[in-house]
């Protein structure tokens, strides 16, 4: 019987993702996929997981993305019932807003690929089971969850570029958010990514961003996410199973 996983998009690039849809498949899951900018955005409870994926709005922007609104209410009721849930990006800032911690621009704008680090707790965490210590991150964000975290949150990875890249919820370990984007750091997804978020890439200020070199790295690194991110989703299986 196939597993079924309620996933929230939240803008048009920047969808599940190559990898993601391939270990979904590989896992027999079946994702339903609601674009929640204009779709009516439903309560998980006959699903197995929810997955929230990243997007241009910040956690405190409701009056301009009204969406938000019901949707932190949705995790809100999903997390109360303790249904596993996996962010991305801004749904690792939802998540962290929701539980309590603060969300704010980050002290640089992050985008490419990064080295991140597993802590102590990440290195012991069911997530990064069989994973190295140090892993590529796909990196696309302007904001950032903010030390120091409430004592109920596990830190489980950070990098150069950002503190808190991981977290889980104390005694939780299926409810967990990610600030990197590695679901989609195949190489056509980072392509239709510079492509399509020019606007915003045009935006920052304290980096130059060289596409080219963000598709080389996309190249370089394309064998070694894609292993390691099978085995992270298949890692977040397990610990629901």
């Amino acid at each position: 019987m196939a597993r079924r996983f309620l996933v929230f998009q939240h803008t048009p690039w920047e969808d599940p993702g190559s990898l993601l849809l391939k270990a979904a498949r590989k896992n027999n899951v079946k994702l339903k996929i609601i674009k929640v900018w204009q779709q009516v955005i439903p309560d998980p409870v006959s699903y197995d997981a929810l997955i929230v994926l990243g997007g241009s709005p910040n956690v405190n922007q409701e009056q301009q993305y009204p969406f938000l609104r019901r949707e932190k209410e949705v995790i809100r009721s999903s997390i109360a019932e303790d249904r596993p849930y996996l962010g991305f990006c801004l749904g690792h800032q939802l998540l962290a807003d929701i539980m309590g911690a603060r969300v704010a621009p980050n002290f640089c704008s992050s985008v490419g690929f990064i080295e991140g680090y597993l802590t102590h707790d990440g290195r012991e965490h069911p997530l990064f089971e069989g994973l190295p210590k140090r892993l590529p991150f796909f990196k696309w964000h302007g904001q950032a969850v903010q030390e120091p975290l409430p004592t109920k949150f596990v830190l489980l990875a950070t990098s150069t570029d950002c503190q808190v890249e991981a977290f889980s919820i104390r005694s939780r370990p299926h409810i967990v958010g990610v600030q990197f984007d590695n679901h989609a750091a195949s190489p056509e997804n980072v392509a239709s990514w510079l492509e399509r978020d020019g606007k915003w890439l045009a935006s920052l200020r304290d980096r130059d961003i060289i596409p080219s070199k963000i598709m080389a790295d996309a190249d370089k690194f394309s064998s070694k996410v894609s292993q390691e991110f099978e085995l992270f989703f298949e890692n977040f299986i397990n610990m629901i199973y």
